[in-house]
């Protein structure tokens, strides 16, 4: 809701702000933000569109001062400044303000002219520098805000008391509210003799604090470092993660990523780098970012063992659009690194899934492997070849057994041009096809080989072993996988449908004509699960009812990769030069 001059508000969509307690209309807060922004107090910056109160506060944290103490809320600026006060029958102001001391809400309020903010007092004291924070907490749990540390100590609990309190809206409504305690755990510093300070925290409460998924114990402290995650009550659920900005130098990022984005730990490692949590400063919003070392990148692509392309990377990602394939949100290239920014799968990958588990229940690998048949079928569709799927390429949305699954990785992926075929030997060995391995790359092969990978996928999901391994098997790996010789242990399928099961052995065979494709897959009775294919759709997108599928995407080599320009690819149109404006400058 974009608020004009005169328009008057409304008072149907009504927010609560846990920080300064005050109950306000959506356009109230506009209203508030807009003469905020008029006012053009340090290190302010545009606001995207006006939203509800506790997402400005998050959005604003670090820019709020109140009383000395920093506050998480926008609104305790107006009290710091003292602007809400002004008399609702001046007549010198042409907007006024004020605030029901019984009821702690504003009374109506339209938007501020421009022209008119001169009459509105300036506090004497707002140019002064604000302080800068120590520390940083930024929120991981559901209802969590962030957290500016200035101060020397604070107290964290469910206590209305305590310098961050949990009883506020949506942390208080959750299952795990109930085992916090009134007071949990503090953060605070210490100063040595002569030694920089040291950040550490203490756990207070009888129901754990957890630091990197390791147990304080009550009464005890432990040094809080960069990057520590920080979990109440159980090691998984994680509320914190802590920033030490004292040591975080943000500088070794190029310019144009540190000014949209703040790196934090890492999360995941590859071949040529790694992954890392990143938050993107405008919205709060956590992103994962791919970081490809070029040196090493270079040494990949100069062996025949492991060719990884990064265009090619880059390329799939911001030209394909489906709810089960990871999305690019951004791209960075400095002289030593690549910087992919990606949506964030807050799940982790189904490998660790897997583990954790011994196997997934049967009806889970369903819901899993049927999304993953709807993903590769897209990909095919618009010409795209994976070619290293495995359970560590695909990631999940959330822990919960239902949830969403994307598939990621396509640094070895094929986009298909006039032939089929492909000649190069790539992926991971346990997960490659017969055909791959009996040519050696010598004779080309298609995109069967992701069906054969999708069958081993399932193997494992369904099993908790892979199929193909030297540990089960005395015959060598190559052998196993191209005479399709796989491990059948009885007791890991005991309790897996005959269904299930049939759809495997259908998927993993030796030719790749007599392979099952994943149209006919779709069509196999164990994925005729009606409530399976509900519950998918809503997870997919949002609805109970069949949606259509997206729509193709043109991957025609003959002109020049000139994909389809709508909303969701239109956006990273720039990132990198076309294959033939590439060839143009050659």
């Amino acid at each position: 809701m974009v608020m004009h001059q005169g328009q008057a508000t409304s008072t149907s969509q009504v927010r609560h702000c846990p920080a300064c307690n005050l109950t306000l209309s959506i356009d109230r807060a506009a209203a508030l933000l807009r003469l905020l922004l008029a006012l053009s107090l340090p290190g302010m910056e545009p606001v995207p569109s006006p939203r509800d109160c506790a997402s400005y506060c998050d959005w604003l944290s670090p820019l709020t001062v109140h009383g000395g103490k920093r506050k998480n809320c926008t609104f305790s600026r107006f009290r710091y400044l003292g602007i809400e006060g002004t008399s609702s029958s001046s007549s010198s102001a042409p907007q006024s303000y004020s605030q029901s001391s019984s009821s702690g809400t504003l009374s109506s309020l339209e938007t501020v002219p421009v022209q008119d903010l001169a009459s509105i007092p300036k506090d004497p004291e707002i140019d002064e520098d604000i302080p800068q924070p120590w520390g940083r907490l930024w929120a991981l749990g559901r209802g969590f805000l962030n957290h500016d540390c200035l101060l020397e100590e604070y107290v964290f609990g469910r206590d209305k008391k305590c310098d961050y309190t949990f009883d506020i809206p949506v942390i208080n409504q959750t299952e795990r509210y109930k085992t916090y305690s009134k007071r949990h755990f503090r953060i605070f510093r210490e100063f040595g003799h002569g030694h920089s300070p040291v950040a550490y925290i203490e756990d207070l409460s009888g129901n754990g604090t957890f630091v990197n998924k390791e147990i304080i114990g009550r009464g005890k402290k432990l040094p809080l470092t960069n990057n520590a995650e920080i979990a109440l009550s159980l090691s998984s659920n994680k509320v914190f993660v802590f920033s030490d900005l004292s040591v975080d130098d943000q500088t070794i990022y190029p310019k144009d990523f540190s000014d949209k984005y703040i790196m934090s730990r890492p999360i995941g490692s590859g071949a040529c780098g790694e992954v890392k949590l990143a938050f993107q400063k405008s919205a709060c919003k956590k992103v994962a970012v791919k970081i490809i070392s070029k040196r090493k990148f270079k040494m990949s692509t100069s062996s025949n063992e492991h060719p990884i392309s990064v265009d090619t990377e880059i390329e799939i990602l911001k030209k394909i659009d489906h709810p089960c394939i990871i999305k690019i949100e951004n791209f960075f290239d400095s002289e030593d690194f690549f910087y992919i920014v990606l949506e964030l799968m807050e799940g982790g990958e189904l490998f660790d899934k897997v583990v954790s588990s011994t196997r997934l229940r049967e009806s889970t690998a369903k819901l899993y492997f049927y999304q993953m048949l709807l993903a590769v079928q897209y990909l095919h569709e618009n010409g795209v070849i994976h070619r290293d799927l495995k359970p560590e390429n695909v990631l999940l949305s959330s822990s919960n057994e239902e949830c969403c699954i994307k598939i990621t990785d396509f640094g070895q992926s094929k986009i298909l041009g006039e032939t089929s075929l492909m000649r190069t030997l790539c992926g991971t060995p346990t997960y490659l096809a017969p055909e791959v391995l009996n040519t050696a790359g010598t004779t080309g092969y298609s995109r069967a080989v992701d069906y054969w990978s999708l069958g081993v996928i399932l193997f494992v999901c369904l099993s908790g072993y892979p199929p193909f391994s030297e540990q089960n098997s005395k015959i060598p790996l190559k052998n196993q996988i191209a005479e399709g010789k796989y491990t059948y242990i009885p007791a890991a399928w005991d309790a897996v449908s005959e269904q299930a099961l049939d759809l495997v052995k259908k998927l993993l065979v030796v030719d790749p004509e007599q392979r099952l494709t994943t149209k006919q897959a779709l069509e196999h009775p164990w994925l005729q699960d009606d409530d399976m294919k509900h519950t998918a759709e809503r997870l997919m997108y949002g609805v109970d009812h069949t949606m259509p599928p997206p729509s193709k995407i043109n991957t025609s080599r003959k002109r020049g990769h000139e994909w389809d320009q709508d909303a969701s690819t239109s956006a990273f149109s720039e990132i990198l030069p076309t294959t033939a404006e590439k060839r143009a400058k050659k």
